[in-house]
Parts: structure tokens; sequence; C-alpha cells
């Protein structure tokens, strides 16, 4: 593909590298080109900082006079140099797995994070998908991205004159933003289709590029669809209940075939999130179509080689649809399939009535793959508690649900004076392998540089923090004269705090305006300053979110918080950089457990930015004394109001008698030598471990490779292994009803405890289940004890019936045992693929 035929003009020959720089997302962290683009147009490239905007818009007169400027061509080669170096060169993945025994890796996300010039997020899902794409590229793992290229994204923040919020939805041109149309084998634009009631949907395929990594989209904004289908593409979680089902089944049914149509064959497919669950139904179904296999054995071969991440902290997040709407939009589809109606809703099933009126996408995700985690180890133990229903009679630490913390594209989020410092000091690669030299490199940067750092990093912030407020202030009709003090206002050397995010009710964004007076003294306190900046976003549809938003606006309007807060508004990629880039501490107030994770937090850390958060999310498993401040009992309290105005006083307490002492005692040389002594700790032992850096060798290691070689074990030999599996699940749940316990004795001693019991296995082979000696943790944050029993010989006059015994130390009494049964084979995970177990009553 040629990606100049889709600009509006040729460009001179000298200047034909300009083309691919622009179109390669790697420019959002690649800050080395920034001069190059801001010399094409400084004013274009201030106000967007987007060089495929900047190169559709500028005319052939600066082209030309581009093209005979002799230092610019010779830095736009150095810049097209330095891109085929940073695509050649060796990567983690081809120094630590240079047989490339994982193959391609399909992540599926229905939204996607990259650069404000491409707006198809909406928050933090969104950008740790981005953030995942350009660390694929740096550490060269072989992966794809699939999402969906929207005509307008998540909506604009606007607010009247009031400071209500507004909602506004800008169309995104797609010859605006850096995409290319995908082309057929033909050359022609490449469509696939996917099935809807009594008609053909049409999707056009899009590629953006990221580095090494393609990210391809889908789009129905298709003249061959109707009026209505062309908007299903239209607005990133937007529409009702219908329209979402219509998106997820474009993400999940069509993404496959859209990499079909492309010829890639990933071995591992990566939900990031339920929304893509529908793709386990259409990988398994190729599968049957390529190997003339049943559904159900096409499902067991292929989920071997599904991942599925949740993020989300409570049951009622899961989307779920109704069942009369599943079944309408499936109703060929199971045909396809071989099955019934019945048996795929089945797969979106709760339990024992729970969920039983809807279909449950995190389910079907969970039941179609062959590995799941949460988003910290948090959230972890939330996920198990909540899929508890599905397993029953597990005990809750069994539940197959295991955890990889997230982390942040630290290079996409550094400062300018952060970025010197780190490349002084740890290199320029320093993000490209495995970070083990980190910790000590910032234990060697002396108190004046780092806080030099922090003081260079919080100047840009100000200046374009009062642009901001100035432009803010002119669209509300504020007078000439008050625009221009606007950008007077505000100090870049007071102690600046942000706190920037989604405004839903969980995360209790007012937690600090809980006595505004009392703020109001803390941040105009003569001695000690404070600066506030606020910025996020309500759903338009989240009426207490919106009043929310209202609360902070009302309260920055008081004319004595003028110049010492400010509400900032449109809350996006570009603001969040500067944010966490400047701020000195990022606030962070939600109710645990419900932050899954949280990554805004994350983002200061590279920066030299400290943390005061309640203990969830990640910061539950980062919080130590030397590193930053912690809100919170680490317990859980619902909704419970008493304890919100419990912990508004401990965020007041520690602000004023903690972070604020800590920012302005100075040593001889001006220098807050406790601040910078947690600068330093954060930097050196955070960084690393909630760096995507950690997180993609995480996934890669611990979850791809396996599910890759699973996979290929299970489709080997026209799938062979999965035909015996499913004869072996099907034994199982015909026989387990017979398998029943006898006697049990118990032999103790001062120093052990001998354990025997029979079990009768009826028609089930010994082979296929694990006779276990069971006792729950304790102290209750200690392991579990899980000890497989040995098989003896067969039970006189039984030919089904084994005595199975174990020894244990006696520690702990006799009575903590009891005797279990459970499925074993090889080839399955035990309890996420065969949901068995049988205690002694």
């Amino acid at each position: 593909m040629n990606p100049e035929r889709y600009l509006p003009r040729s460009l001179p020959q000298q200047l034909k590298g300009l083309t691919e720089l622009a179109l390669d997302l790697r420019w959002n962290w690649n800050h080395s080109a920034d001069t190059l683009w801001q010399k094409v147009d400084a004013e274009l490239w201030e106000a967007t900082e987007d060089p495929w905007l900047i190169l559709e818009s500028i005319s052939r007169k600066r082209l030309e006079t581009l093209a005979s400027d002799t230092d610019f061509v010779d830095e736009l080669q150095r810049q097209f140099d330095y891109r085929k170096e940073y695509l050649s060169q060796s990567t983690w993945f081809e120094e630590r797995h240079g047989d490339n025994k994982l193959g391609a890796v399909a992540y599926f996300s229905m939204e996607f994070g990259l650069s404000e010039a491409l707006p198809i997020y909406s928050g933090g899902l969104g950008i740790l998908a981005g953030d995942f794409l350009k660390t694929a590229s740096d550490l060269g793992i072989p992966l794809v991205g699939i999402g969906l290229l929207y005509q307008q994204g998540y909506f604009r923040q606007a607010f009247d004159t009031d400071g209500n919020q507004l909602a506004f939805f800008p169309y995104n041109n797609p010859t605006m933003l850096p995409v290319l149309p995908l082309q057929g084998p033909d050359g022609e634009w490449l469509r696939i289709s996917v099935e809807l009631p009594g008609r053909t949907l049409y999707l056009r395929g899009w590629q953006a590029q990221v580095g090494r990594i393609p990210l391809y989209l889908l789009d129905s904004n298709d003249l061959l669809n109707d009026p209505g289908d062309r908007g299903i593409t239209g607005e990133l979680y937007g529409g009702g209940r219908e329209m979402r089902l219509q998106q997820e089944i474009v993400l999940g049914i069509g993404g496959w075939r859209l990499l079909e149509a492309l010829n890639i064959s990933p071995t591992v497919c990566h939900l990031n999130e339920g929304h893509a669950a529908f793709v386990v139904l259409e990988r398994a179904r190729r599968f049957m179509e390529l190997n003339d296999r049943s559904f159900s054995l096409s499902l067991q071969s292929t989920r071997a080689g599904n991942v599925f991440t949740t993020h989300t902290p409570v049951a009622a997040g899961f989307d779920r649809f109704a069942y009369e709407l599943v079944a309408r939009y499936f109703s060929g589809y199971v045909k396809q399939l071989g099955i019934s109606m019945d048996a795929l809703l089945a797969l979106g099933d709760g339990l024992d009535g729970d969920d039983r009126d809807s279909f449950n996408m995190a389910y079907l995700a969970l039941r179609g793959c062959g590995r799941v985690n949460g988003v910290s180890r948090l959230h972890g133990e939330v996920s198990r508690r909540i899929f508890c229903p599905l397993f029953p009679r597990w005990p809750q630490h069994e539940i197959p649900i295991s955890h990889v913390t997230n982390g942040v594209h630290m290079p996409s989020w550094d400062s300018a004076a952060a970025d010197a410092l780190w490349t002084e000091h740890c290199g320029k690669g320093s993000w490209l392998s495995t970070l083990e030299s980190i910790e000590q490199a910032w234990h060697n940067v002396d108190d004046e540089k780092l806080w030099a750092m922090r003081n260079r990093a919080r100047q840009p912030l100000v200046e374009k923090v009062r642009q901001r407020l100035a432009r803010q202030q002119a669209a509300c009709g504020v007078s000439q004269e008050g625009v221009l003090q606007c950008l007077q206002l505000f100090d870049p050397n007071v102690l600046t705090i942000g706190f920037a995010r989604r405004f839903a009710s969980y995360k209790r964004p007012t937690l600090l305006l809980a006595d505004p007076d009392r703020l109001t003294r803390l941040l105009t306190d003569t001695e000690r300053p404070v600066q506030l900046l606020i910025a996020g976003k309500a759903h338009p549809q989240d009426e207490k979110g919106m009043r929310l938003v209202r609360e902070w606006n009302d309260y920055m309007r008081r004319p004595e918080i003028h110049g010492h807060g400010v509400f900032l508004v449109d809350y996006d990629m570009g603001l969040a950089a500067e944010l966490v880039q400047g701020v000195d501490l990022w606030l962070n107030t939600p109710r645990r457990p419900w932050e899954a994770s949280g990554t805004s937090g994350m983002k200061v850390l590279v920066n030299g930015g400290l943390n005061l958060s309640e203990l969830d999310g990640w910061w539950a498993e980062a919080y130590e004394p030397e590193v930053g401040w912690s809100l919170g009992d680490g317990q859980e309290h619902d909704h419970d109001a008493a304890w919100d105005a419990v912990e508004a006083e401990e965020l007041y307490m520690l602000l004023e008698q903690e972070v604020v002492p800590a920012f302005y005692t100075r040593d001889e040389q001006g220098i807050p030598t406790s601040w910078v002594a947690r600068m330093r700790q954060s930097l050196a032992r955070l960084t690393p471990r909630f760096s995507c850096n950690r997180m993609a060798r995480e996934y890669t290691d611990d979850y791809y490779l396996s599910a890759a070689m699973a996979y290929r074990r299970r489709a080997a030999d026209n799938a062979s292994l999965s035909a015996a599996i499913e004869q072996w699940h099907i034994s199982l749940t015909n026989h387990w009803q017979q398998l029943r316990f006898g006697q049990y004795t118990v032999q103790e001693s001062s120093t052990r405890h001998l354990f025997q019991v029979e079990v009768y296995l009826g028609k089930i082979l010994p082979t296929a289940v694990r006779v276990e000696l069971y006792a729950d943790p304790l102290p209750p944050d200690a392991d579990p004890v899980c000890v497989t029993m040995d098989r003896g010989e067969m039970l006189a006059g039984s030919t089904v019936g084994y005595q199975y015994h174990a020894t244990m130390p006696a520690v702990r009494p006799a009575a903590n045992y009891t005797p279990r049964v459970i499925p074993y084979h090889a080839d399955l995970s035990v309890p996420l693929e065969a949901n068995f177990i049988r205690w002694l009553e």
C-alpha cells in the first residue's frame, strides 16, 4: 500500500519520508521528532501535536519551501534513519524467545488510547490498551491489535455559564486520522461482513501503525449498510443495549474475520475485558469448518489459546444482554455452530438462579478462555469473589483467576525534564529491556538533581494551565482583561496537587470537598500555599456524576480560590500528560475495592511525582511509607457515609500535617529532603514494578507462551487431544454423582497424623481424579494446605474402591483437614475447565 495516495496532494521528492513518519504513532512517545514537526507548522503543532493532521493541512507552497530547506531535509533523513534503526534493532522478545514458539497474539479491545490524534478511547481501559501496544512494539512482542474506528468516539466536555457539563460529539473524519484503508488481494478496500437479523452488515477495515505493531480497526459507516447500521461504530459506549450488542458482535466476530481476511492466524487471542467475548465463538466456529469437528470439541481446542483479562471490580459492571435480544441476533449463528439456542445461552448463564434472565459477556469469556486474570493483586481477590457462584463448593482462593497488575508505558508519560534525567542515569534504552539496573541507578542520583527535575517539570504545567484557563474563561464570556489576568495566575514554585479521572460516585471525587472552608484554608495559606488542579468527565447519562462535576465547578468559582485552584475542562490524553508530568502529588480517593487497578497514579512515578491514595487497586500493593501516603484502613466499607467522613478527616490531616510540611521544610540548599527521599524511593522501587514493560513481559512469559503451546497441543492431529479430553469430560459428567466416600480414619500422635479414607469411584478411572487432603489457610493470609493422598490397593470385595492415605506433621489439629476428590488431567486447567468437586461430608 502506498500511503501517499491518500494524501490530498503529492509530496516533493525530498519530503517523501514525512508520510511514513506521520503515520507511525511512535511519534507519540519518540519526542526526538517534535522539532521536525514544529518546523513544518509551529502553530498547528502547538494546537494539535498531530503530524498527520499537519501533513494533511499545510499548503503546497509550504511544502516546497521545506523541500528547499537543506537543514530540514537533513533532519528528516535523520528521523527516518532513527525509525529504521528502531524497527531493525534486536528486541527483548527476540533475545529471550528467538525461536518464537509464541506465534502471533491478537489483542481485542473496545477502545485504544494511543494519542489525541486517534480519539477512539474513553478512559483507563483504552489508555491501558494503547500503552500495551506501544510496549509490545518496544519489546518486539509479535502482537496485533483489533478494535473499532468510531465516527465520533467518546464525548468531548464543555461547561455552560453555570458550570454544568455539556457533551459534544465531534466527527472523526478518517481522512484526517493517522489510519489507512486496508486493501484486499485485488487492491480494493478490504471489506468483511457479519450477519445481523434480516440483513448483512458490511465492515470496512483500517490500519493504524504503532511502531512495530499494527492496529486493525473496523468501521460500519459503509454506504452498503442501512442508515441505522452505519452508526453502529458511531459512538463509543453510546446508544442502548442493542447497539452495544451490535458493537460487540462487530468486535469479536468481525474482528476474527478481519484477521482471517488478512491471512493472520493468531495462536493466542487476548480479550481486554468481556466486550470481545464473541471472538471465542467465532474462533471455535472457524476451527469447526477447517477441521470438520463439533462445536464443543472446537471450543475445547481453541479456548486453550484464549486469555481473558477482567477489569471489572463489581458484578454489576459486566455487560449483560436479555436472552430475547441474544436469541434474535444469534438464531442463524447457532445453526452454523450446530448447537441449540439454549446451549449458546448457557455459555453466558449464571448458576443456581444467578443471572438466569440475561446473557453475561464475562461468563462467556471465562468459559471460552484457558486463562483468566484480574489487573491487580487486590482485584484478583475481588474477581475470585465475583466469579465464585460459577464454581460452587470450591474455596474462594481456588477460583481460577490470577492477576497481572497493570502498568503504564513510561516513555509516553515522562516530561522533558524527567526524560533527560532518565537518559543520563539509566540510558536511552532503559525501557527496552528488563529494568534490573533502574533501582540502583536512582540511588546514585543526588538530591539537588532530583529536586531540579521536579521544579523544571512543574513550570510548563503552570504555563499550560494558565493558557487553558484563559481559553475556558474566554469561552464563558469573561472580559479581555479577565482573560489576560488568567495568564498571571498560579505559581511554578507552589506545591501542586492533581486529581483527574472519570467522575463516578464510587471514585468519590468530592471527598476533598467534604469541608470546603478547611480546603480553602489549606489552599490559601500565605506561608505554605497549595494549588489544586481538578479534571474529569461524567458520562452524559450519569446525573449523579455530573452533579459532582458541578460541585467542583461551584467551589472553584469562589473568589478566594481564584489562582489557587481550577477545574480544567475536557480531560483527555493531552491534558492527562500535562498533569502527570507536572504535579507534585497525585490524589486518588475511590471506595475500596472498586478501583480494579487505576493507572493514573502510575504515570506520575516516572516524573518524580508522589501518590496519596486509598489503599485500593495498584496502590494496595505498591504503598510503603517511604514512597508516598495512604488513605483508609485497607478494609471494605461499602457506601458507608460515616466512613466517608472518617476518611475525609484523615485526608485533611494527611495534607495538613504530613504532605504540606514535607514539601515546604527545606535544608540550607532549599531542598525538601524528606520529600526528595520519597521521590527517590518512588522512582527507584515503583517505576520498574508498575511499568507496562513489566506487565507485557509477564503476560508473554506467564500467559501467552503457555496458551500458545496448549492450543497447539490440542489442535494437533486433527484435535485428537481435544477429542480425548472431551471423552474424559463426558465420562466425569455422566458418572460424578456415583463417586462416594467410605470409611475415614485418623491416627493421631504428638508428631504426626495418619489419614486414611476409602473412595468408591464407580465408573470413573482412578487416573482421572486426584484425592486430596485439604485445610483452609491459617492464618487467613497464608496459603491453604493441599496434599495429594496416595492410592493404596483396591479394597477387598470391591472393583471400584480404593483406600487413600497421607501423613501430615502434627502442627495443626487433625480436625482441620478434610478429604476431597477433584478431577485430574495433565492438559487441563482445574476447575476452570472441569468444575467438579466432592468433599467428605
